[in-house]
């Protein structure tokens, strides 16, 4: 079975449906195939941290509605220094700029059921998929769907299916060059059925390891430590994974960490990876499938956002004008952000986590986290990197 389309979309997450949502707005038509189910897709816990330019794309484009609602908006975070808490102003530094707390699975059902509503072909469980001929002007995506073959002809092919997709890999070898570290920690993280016990994220480097105490709802916490790379979650109950992030948070002030179930525990990878270019003929790609930094940051999300946003800036000229400029430089643009994202993110991540039997590093650490709260500039330029730069 064959179908015509003029864009075909590998993968219905956050950059996938927001792509095909931004298209569909220019009246340009498109296709999402996803392997996963959507009850799966909605469910996979990510980070739920938008910077200001995230949210503003959302309600510009007519999601924004549930988000007015739900979405907790921050104007700073907390460092936790040798038992001193620090508050580093992150609107106040930027001209009003803010974050917002709201699940990523609610940003992706947003976003799938504008998509369906709208009437947008967004096609779960398909298996098999391939990608052909993106050298040419004439690409093909081939699947199957319910044990039959399909055939999906397009003019442009998104490959927004993540780190483990079929598009990166599909490009001929050697047209790519990777770049990546892979860090020698890793983070326990837990969703805890219980009322956050901070009002804004706090991030606290410690002796013994690095921990974050975030949020997801009035009545969701969500608290990383770190921890080994090859850490067994069998080692952690419920009981230590409280008691540690009891010492690790704690402050000289009387504050008290607030228990609770513990509906879900994960160990996270930390890795920064990056490959340039990030086309290659007609095929793009976005978001996972091009870069990954380490979620000290909070930057996945926004990154594949902003990916998706000059995307569909670059199709939308093409198909007004005919012209390829703007596609022609999809890559140099994306990858401009994504090398500052990357930068500001191993610099974080570096600053705040403990390397095990280097005292040397610890006290560069506290040197550079001390600067950070005297420096105005220095509060500055973290809180313009955190809140998100302008897309251009």
């Amino acid at each position: 079975m064959a179908v015509r389309t003029q864009v075909g979309i590998v993968g219905a997450g956050p950059s996938g449906l927001l792509l095909s949502h931004l298209l569909h707005l220019e009246g340009i038509e498109s296709v999402v195939l996803e392997i996963r189910s959507r009850k799966h897709v909605e469910s996979r816990v990510r980070a739920g941290v938008l910077e200001q330019g995230t949210v503003d794309i959302l309600r510009e484009t007519g999601l924004g509605d549930r988000l007015q609602r739900e979405g907790l908006v921050h104007y700073g975070i907390e460092l936790r220094l040798e038992g001193q808490r620090h508050r580093i102003p992150l609107s106040a530094l930027t001209g009003g700029r803010t974050l917002t707390i709201y699940d990523q699975q609610k940003v992706v059902y947003d976003l799938a059921e504008a998509r369906l509503a709208a009437g947008g072909q967004v096609q779960y469980e398909v298996t098999d998929v391939r990608v052909h001929d993106f050298g040419s002007a004439a690409p093909v995506l081939r699947y199957r769907k319910d044990g039959a073959a399909h055939e999906l002809r397009c003019d442009i092919i998104a490959g927004c299916d993540g780190f483990h997709g079929v598009c990166r890999p599909s490009i001929p070898s050697g047209a790519l060059t990777i770049y990546e570290r892979v860090y020698p920690f890793a983070w326990l993280g837990i969703l805890a059925a219980v009322a956050p016990s901070v009002e804004e994220m706090a991030y606290a480097p410690h002796d013994r390891g690095f921990a974050l105490h975030s949020l997801r709802s009035p009545e969701i916490s969500r608290l990383y430590l770190q921890c080994a790379v090859d850490e067994d979650l069998a080692n952690w109950p419920d009981e230590r994974i409280w008691k540690e992030l009891e010492t690790r948070l704690s402050t000289n002030d009387g504050w008290t960490l607030k228990g609770g179930p513990i509906v879900e525990k994960n160990l996270i990878a930390l890795r920064s990876f990056v490959v340039e270019p990030m086309q290659y003929g007609r095929l793009f790609l976005v978001g996972d499938a091009a870069h990954i930094v380490p979620a000290t940051g909070a930057k996945g999300l926004n990154l594949a956002v902003a990916d998706a946003q000059i995307l569909a800036r670059a199709v939308t000229e093409f198909y007004r004008s005919g012209r390829t400029d703007a596609l022609d430089r999809y890559s140099e643009v994306c990858l401009r952000r994504a090398w500052r994202v990357q930068q500001f993110s191993r610099w974080w991540t570096l600053a705040l986590h403990r390397f095990e039997g280097d005292d040397f590093i610890r006290r560069l650490q506290l040197s550079e986290l001390e600067y950070l709260l005297a420096s105005k500039a220095a509060a500055t330029s973290m809180a313009e990197n955190y809140v998100g730069m302008p897309l251009e």
